[in-house]
């Protein structure tokens, strides 16, 4: 018998492009590139657990940040962030 999955892959043009770094209190954090969702976390894999269930389980890219990275969900007024702004480091999840 075979089992089939549930769980439904985000769509490639609706897929999320993730930084994940640690904030001044050394949490961990994970926040997309436009500010529209994101989160605290305990740990690095907690953190990447959650970005994968943000893209469907599916494996893309995450910007790892070298230094401080707060959460800011303000997005309402504010432009995605430059990706010239961002990490080198990328690490595929899946």
């Amino acid at each position: 018998m075979t089992q089939t999955n549930t769980a439904e892959a985000a769509p490639q043009s609706q897929t999320l492009l993730f930084m994940i770094g640690r904030d001044g209190c050394g949490n961990w954090v994970a926040q997309d590139l436009k500010r529209t969702c994101g989160g605290l976390f305990v740990s690095r894999e907690a953190a990447l657990r959650y970005v994968r269930a943000e893209n469907g389980h599916q494996t893309r890219p995450v910007l790892m940040v070298p230094g401080v990275l707060e959460l800011d969900m303000h997005h309402d007024d504010v432009a995605p962030l430059p990706l010239s702004a961002e990490p080198q480091l990328k690490l595929r999840i899946g």
